[in-house]
């Protein structure tokens, strides 16, 4: 990975993106696609945006650059708001977005096809649309971060003892023979990947279970069941505490936690100790994408102000930062290449996300956004996925469920 020096990196930001900031340095301004040239940016508005792409550490980073680029912007952090499904609800339910970034294929084509009803994506093409290759969604939204889950393993005495992993499908882990670290809630964008690739091997577009066999479910509980939930958010530290010896945990942040291991254990992860399982299947991609919200009552002028944000955002030079900052990879290409000598490892696993299911004419991504409603409904009502192993509820009586009521909500 080549190393930014991130002070000389945000300094170039500031000039790129002097009409932002009301400058007149014309050789600084933004692509004519950004704003008619008739218009003048309001740089006084606040831009208001969603996003489940909301550390703290995320929301702090990116208030702080765009003021230095000239943009007021409000976002929430993950406290307030969690997870790609309550970051739209609330783009929904208050009707005061301009921007909306992160999400996923899954979620993206929900809020493209309407399923949201007070969500509308203005028509526009940022600047750098063209560097981002298929991650983009024509004229309405284009990618910012290629994201995937991964399945870590210690390859050390607290982990399999140098004995390769290897498993045909993600649900394999259910039957591995090792202990696993599996998440405490239904919700959340990783959790929702990792079920996906769980459920991926068991689509039937027949079945009344969201079309997934009733096998897909059974495999999924025991998943829960058999797993250890220690209250972390993700797995990566039970496997540097050594508390587990597989686990799952989001292709971004994975080399910064291990830069950082030592600092959450006496026995952490290293260069040395850990490898990726091995899956035939692959893995579960997507990308974030990035798109702007056609507000009711917004000025032209103020319009042209959130497309310049965009257009600043998803440059080279700022993703690139981004991608320094957060261990991210870039779909912009551009950007990418200012960050990485090669593309890492955990970005070059095969994705299933594009595979056409058996019995249609949808990639596995599609029919996701398809049943994922249904999906989460049946593990709502079922109770999978209790974070106090005390409250655990009994295993469902799989061969007497009635399914179409437990696709419904509760």
């Amino acid at each position: 990975m080549k190393k930014i020096i991130l002070a000389l990196m945000i300094l170039s930001l500031v000039c790129v993106s002097a009409f932002a900031g009301g400058k007149k340095d014309t050789a600084a301004a933004p692509a004519a696609s950004a704003a008619p040239a008739a218009v003048q940016a309001d740089t006084g508005y606040t831009i208001r945006i969603y996003s489940n792409s909301n550390s703290t550490e995320r929301t702090t980073w990116l208030i702080n650059e765009a003021k230095k680029a000239g943009f007021k912007i409000s976002i929430d952090d993950n406290s307030v708001i969690s997870g790609d499904t309550a970051a739209v609800q609330a783009a929904n339910e208050n009707k005061d977005g301009d921007v909306i970034f992160g999400l996923n294929e899954t979620r993206w084509g929900q809020l493209i096809n309407g399923q949201y009803e007070n969500i509308k994506l203005a028509e526009y093409k940022p600047s750098w649309g063209g560097d981002v290759g298929d991650f983009k969604f024509d004229n309405k939204a284009y990618g910012l971060v290629i994201q995937n889950v991964l399945m870590l393993y210690r390859t050390d005495a607290l982990g399999t003892n140098g004995k390769a992993l290897s498993f045909k499908h993600w649900s394999d882990i259910a039957d591995c023979g090792y202990t696993w670290y599996r998440q405490g809630k239904v919700g959340g964008t990783t959790n929702a990947n990792i079920n996906s690739s769980m459920l991926y091997p068991y689509t039937d577009p027949t079945s009344p279970a969201g079309g997934i066999t009733v096998e897909g479910w059974k495999k999924l509980w025991k998943y829960c069941a058999n797993g250890v939930f220690t209250g972390d958010s993700y797995g990566f530290d039970p496997l540097n505490r050594g508390d587990v010896q597989v686990a799952t945990f989001y292709s971004s942040s994975l080399y910064g936690k291990i830069d950082a291991a030592a600092e959450g254990s006496k026995n952490p992860i290293t260069a040395d100790n850990w490898k990726l399982v091995d899956i035939e299947d692959g893995t579960y991609y997507i990308a974030e994408y990035i798109g702007v919200v056609d507000k009711a009552g917004r000025t032209d002028a103020q319009t042209a102000q959130v497309k310049a944000f965009v257009d600043w955002f998803g440059s080279d030079k700022v993703q690139a930062a981004w991608a320094e900052e957060f261990d991210s990879y870039p779909c912009n290409t551009k950007a990418s290449a200012l960050v990485y000598d090669e593309t890492p490892v955990i970005y070059t696993i095969k994705n299933f996300a594009l595979n056409t299911v058996r019995g249609t004419s949808m990639n596995y991504a599609s029919y996701v956004a398809a049943h994922s409603s249904e999906w989460t409904n049946i593990m709502t009502n079922l109770g999978f996925y209790w974070a106090d192993a005390s409250k655990a509820v009994a295993e469902p009586d799989w061969d007497n469920l009635d399914w179409a009521t437990l696709t419904q909500k509760k």
